[in-house]
């Protein structure tokens, strides 16, 4: 790599870019890494593993609860003492867990000797050393985002539904899972590492060690291998009767072939409408009136295997509440409705990265979904066909690739709208496929419906265009290990904080 770094940075400064695991050079350019994604592969643990799987994410639900338990335990005597300090935020949750586990509450043992006198033996958590201890940490962070987004909710300073007061986790109804940090120092290999030891197809993980993966791992190692990624944390979960592993990894960009060519934001051409529908998935397209691409057969997953699901569903109700054949049943409809909403991710996958690789301006709307979603006769079907979710793929797809998504408002009548000569038509229907116009302009109504979109993107996207990568404050409880990745040449490291996933502005 260094054969390709310019000699007129210097030698310093080359030798602080090639140990930087933030920058990488493509062709001679530099790459900052300003992208977050995540690699998601189904695990293959061994038995044993799978045994110290259960323990991490059994250890996970416990320091959670305890710290709820200790939060709630808190407020209770602030009512009688109002000088009683109650830990809320995750750094305050953590010191109060590691002051715990160490105490005669949380672990004691009781030894009598020949004379009869008891002598009592403080032992903490006496399992503690068998789990790794960023889950408890991990675990503590998230008792602290729930007590803040609840807190948030109730000074109405979040946005969406209003949140309840955390619960403690149930091991019968709460799904099993934790998360861990990729911790590393100067000269020593990091925790979390993909394909080592040979091993393609392995996950070490710190305090579990490596375990195998049904996937291939290719295209994370070369990233990993160019110094273009590095993995921050891990999270493991266990769905449908798998065990997967979530690989949060801070990218560098996409390279420039890859993006779209840059535009003036004065210019208003190359807007596509996008409309979704139910009868067709997706229609795009130009201001012109061109159609650019209809998706008109989805596959419709939850329709297709709602017979297997209902009669997987009675085969539940008719078990003995409790009893081992119940959770074989549960278990298996669980799969199910694993393997429908993995078939419609993947459809969803494919139409979002095929749409966003070939336009670089998208128009969407608006939906009330959930205000659609109260409709019983077409809640099933918009469920069915996942509109926020590809609305939510198609907006950091594009964030990537230099592209720009606008929402058109809400209360646009893009289906009402006349796209020749622009006269509204009220009166039109679910039922009435094509657009009709007293000016005797015939068009196929989703058709009709995205070419106003695009027309729309023309005239309105001077107020809705931002920067696409703009990011929120960052905040962290904890400091992580490492130089920060933004630290100017000749001064100092400072420690970093733990980065949140990447937004794009220009879409709610």
């Amino acid at each position: 790599m260094s054969s390709i770094v310019p000699r007129r940075l210097g030698r310093v400064f080359r030798c602080l870019l090639l140990r930087s695991p933030l920058l990488s050079v493509v062709d001679g350019m530099l790459l900052g890494v300003v992208r977050h994604t995540s690699f998601r592969f189904c695990l293959d643990p061994t038995v044993e593993q799978q045994v110290v799987l259960s323990r991490h994410a059994g250890a996970a639900r416990f320091a959670f609860n305890q710290c709820l338990g200790a939060v709630r335990s808190a407020l209770t005597a602030r009512k009688a003492d109002p000088a009683v300090s109650v830990p809320w935020s995750g750094f305050d949750l953590i010191n109060h867990f590691n002051r715990w586990k160490k105490t005669e509450d949380a672990g004691r043992v009781f030894t009598v000797d020949r004379a009869g006198t008891v002598v009592v033996g403080v032992t903490g958590l006496v399992w503690r050393s068998q789990v790794c201890q960023q889950v408890f940490e991990e675990a503590a962070v998230d008792c602290g985002r729930a007590l803040a987004a609840w807190s948030d909710s109730r000074r109405g300073t979040r946005k969406g539904r209003r949140v309840g007061f955390p619960r403690f986790k149930k091991k019968a109804t709460t799904g099993r899972s934790f998360r861990l940090r990729n911790k590393g120092s100067q000269g020593r290999r990091v925790s979390i590492r993909v394909g080592d030891n040979g091993c393609a197809r392995s996950v070490a993980l710190p305090g579990i060690g490596p375990v195998r993966v049904h996937d291939d791992t290719r295209r994370l190692r070369r990233m990993l291998g160019s110094g273009r990624a590095r993995i921050l944390f891990a999270t493991i979960s266990q769905r449908a009767g798998r065990w997967w592993v979530s690989l949060n990894v801070e990218a560098a960009e996409l390279h420039p072939r890859m993006c779209h060519p840059t535009r003036e934001v004065s210019d208003r051409g190359g807007w596509v409408g996008v409309d979704r529908g139910l009868s067709s998935f997706l229609v795009a397209a130009t201001g012109g009136g061109r159609e650019v691409a209809r998706i008109v057969d989805p596959p419709k997953a939850l329709a297709a295997g709602l017979g297997k699901q209902r009669r997987l569903a009675r085969a539940v109700s008719r078990k003995v509440k409790g009893s081992s054949n119940r959770r074989a049943a549960v278990a298996r409809l669980g799969r199910h409705h694993a393997r429908v909403r993995s078939i419609r991710q993947h459809f969803l996958h494919q139409i979002s990265t095929e749409l966003v690789k070939t336009h670089d301006r998208l128009v969407l709307e608006d939906l009330n979904i959930a205000g659609m979603l109260r409709n019983r006769c077409l809640a099933r079907a918009i469920s069915d066909a996942g509109w926020a979710e590809f609305a939510r793929m198609v907006t950091y797809k594009q964030a990537w690739r230099g592209g720009t998504v606008v929402l058109a408002d809400r209360w646009y009548p893009s289906s009402q709208l006349c796209s020749h000569c622009g006269t509204r038509n009220s009166t039109l229907t679910l039922i009435d496929r094509v657009f009709r116009c007293e000016c005797g302009h015939e068009l196929d109504r989703d058709r009709n419906a995205a070419v106003n979109l695009a027309a729309w993107g023309e005239q309105h996207h001077l107020s809705q265009v931002r920067e696409p990568e703009a990011r929120a404050p960052v905040t962290n409880v904890r400091r992580r290990e490492g130089t920060d990745l933004h630290a100017s040449v000749g001064q100092p490291a400072r420690m970093t904080r733990k980065p949140t996933p990447t937004r794009c502005t220009s879409v709610s």
